[in-house]
């Protein structure tokens, strides 16, 4: 069992930046896959970007390449996405997610989830 807790989330202007968080309970959590979704209203959740658990392997969004950046430390059960150039396309609420298996881009490879944290982007 896997519990999430994301944070980080909040208001910013466009071009701006935030850095979410996503703490992670339990000793096995170097064994999961993590990844990173958001959800606009009225929207499916998308995949954003993910990680397989010894970070050597890395997905990300091609709406998000080059501006989001998605890392971990084991050490400390953290996952991060650091969102740089944010854009008002960018305001969703955000998920972070564990698999047991390999990290996927669809929803349903991932067997944990939190309970999001919104970010807005106005312009």
């Amino acid at each position: 069992q896997v519990q999430l807790v994301e944070s980080g989330g909040g208001l910013v202007q466009a071009g701006g930046s935030l850095r979410l968080s996503c703490a992670a309970s339990g000793r096995t959590f170097s064994r999961y896959a993590m990844g990173w979704f958001r959800q606009a209203p009225g929207k499916e959740r998308e995949f954003v970007a993910a990680i397989s658990w010894s970070g050597g392997s890395i997905g990300t969004a091609d709406s998000v390449k080059g501006r989001f950046t998605i890392s971990r430390v084991n050490a400390r059960n953290m996952v991060f996405l650091q969102m740089n150039s944010l854009k008002p396309e960018d305001t969703a609420v955000y998920y972070c997610a564990a698999s047991a298996t390999n990290w996927g881009t669809q929803p349903d490879r991932y067997d944990y989830w939190g309970q999001g944290t919104q970010v807005t982007v106005s312009s």
